[in-house]
Formats: C-alpha cells, structure tokens, sequence
C-alpha cells in the first residue's frame, strides 16, 4: 500500500503453507509509505483577448467526482479484501504455531483491512503509470519470495529478529500514519510523528528488515533476485512519493528536517 501512506516480515502468501521452513510468514507489504501534505494549487489567468491560460497536470487525477468516487471505492474494497486474506493465512500460522511473528502478522495485515476502509481521501493521486507499477512490484514482489534453499542456523537466528523488527516498526508506522493510508504516491496530508521523525519511509525501511531476514531464512538465487526487485519498486515508490509531494512547502521542510528516505545515515 503507498508510507505516507508509508502510508513485513518474509513474503507470506494467501495461505499458511507459504512460510518459511523455520514457521516465519512472509509479508505482503501492502501499505505504501507517504507523510502526505496538502497540495498547494494554483489558478489558471485569465485574458480578455486570449482563451483561458490552463496548467498541464499529467500526474495528477483530474477532477471527474462521480468517477473518483467510484474508483476510490473499488480500490478500497479490493485492498480491504486481500489485506484480509492476508490476515486470515498469518491467523492459521499463529493458530498452529502460537509464534509471537505470527500474532504481529495478523496485528499489521488487519490494521491493512480497516485502514483501506477507513482512509482519507487524497488531495492528488499520481496517474503516472511507472508510480503504479512501482506499486504493485513493491507491494506484491515479495509474494515470490519461497522457503527453498540453504537455511545456515545463523540465518534463522538473524532472519528472525530482522523479521520481529521490521513487523514492530511497520505497525508503530501505521499507527502514526492513521487514515493517511495509501497505495500508490498520494496526498493525504503530513505525518511527521513516531518512525517519521527518523526516516522518511519507514514502511518500506520495515520491508527491507522482514524481506531481507526470510532471505537470510532461506538463502537462495531465486530469493535474493525477488528481495533486489521489490526493494528496488519500494525505493522507486518513495522517489515518486516525494516527487509528487515535493509540491508542498510543508513537505520540503519535512524534508530538510528528516534527511534519510529508508535507511539512517546511508539514504
């Protein structure tokens, strides 16, 4: 989904059977990871001898109500609805496992379902199609994540708290991200509170933690292409996120205040 919307642990898919060997589900990474300020528009001039002067927004939705509307509802429903199949795969998990990963697995992927329900509408929406494909390459890329391979007891041991980190710090996010939820780059208003105030992009610095320690769960070719590809969409994702709110005063201030989009002191 968009962090700020910014707006989890390894890959976990629609059914509890997609785990690790070492009982670990994977994350969907649904949430998208946007502090998102209110726009700052500006009027067209007019001039008496010459036809209205208009701006060119590409990147922005135009204003068409009833179509927005409609759009707006079936992306929610369709996000409220695989969130939940989400969070129904991590119940099984921590049904049959009683593994604290797997309670904080269901906590995130409800929080997912309620929020694409509850949400506030955006100001502006990319339409950019590249902001869309990042989207869904970042969201769902991890799905292809699989428990093959080499599992070196190092790796279960790390990969495991890389994974509980990832899954706290994605659900602090969301709790300060509130209805400022998203999937693609969005303007749904600023939050600067909580992992905001230390990076960016929390949410998608939570995915780099889960994604790379069910990597180091289970290591393989297959799993590290997958990891490079949906970290690679989720740091496309935050550059378009801030290209598209870079528009506001407020979040170019946000942005000399916070200086690192994901990582502390590297980027």
């Amino acid at each position: 989904m968009s962090d700020h919307p910014r707006h989890s642990a390894a890959s976990h898919g629609l059914d509890a059977a997609r785990s690790s060997p070492h009982g670990t589900p994977a994350s969907s990474g649904i949430a998208a990871d946007l502090p998102e300020p209110a726009g700052t528009g500006s009027s067209a001039s007019r001039r008496a001898d010459r036809r209205p002067l208009m701006r060119h927004r590409p990147t922005l939705a135009p204003h068409i109500p009833g179509a927005e509307r409609l759009t707006r509802i079936v992306v929610n429903l369709a996000g409220a609805a695989v969130a939940a199949l989400f969070a129904q795969a991590s119940l099984r998990f921590y049904l049959h496992t009683h593994r604290l990963i797997g309670g904080l697995f269901v906590i995130e992927q409800t929080w997912f379902a309620v929020m694409f329900l509850l949400r506030r509408p955006a100001e502006a929406v990319s339409r950019r199609p590249g902001s869309w494909l990042l989207a869904f390459g970042g969201t769902f890329g991890g799905l292809l994540l699989r428990p093959g391979g080499a599992h070196p007891p190092w790796g279960v041991e790390a990969g495991l708290v890389l994974q509980l980190a990832g899954l706290l710090i994605a659900i602090a996010s969301l709790l300060a991200l509130g209805r400022s939820f998203g999937f693609v780059a969005a303007d749904r208003g600023l939050k600067t509170r909580g992992p905001y105030a230390v990076v960016r992009h929390p949410i998608y610095a939570s995915y780099l933690l889960i994604q790379s320690g069910y990597v180091l769960q289970s290591l393989s070719l297959r799993n590290a292409l997958v990891f490079a590809f949906a970290s690679a969409c989720n740091a496309g994702r935050a550059l378009a996120e801030e290209r598209l709110l870079a528009r506001s005063p407020a979040y170019r201030a946000y942005q000399k205040q916070v200086r690192w989009r994901l990582i502390p002191h590297l980027w």
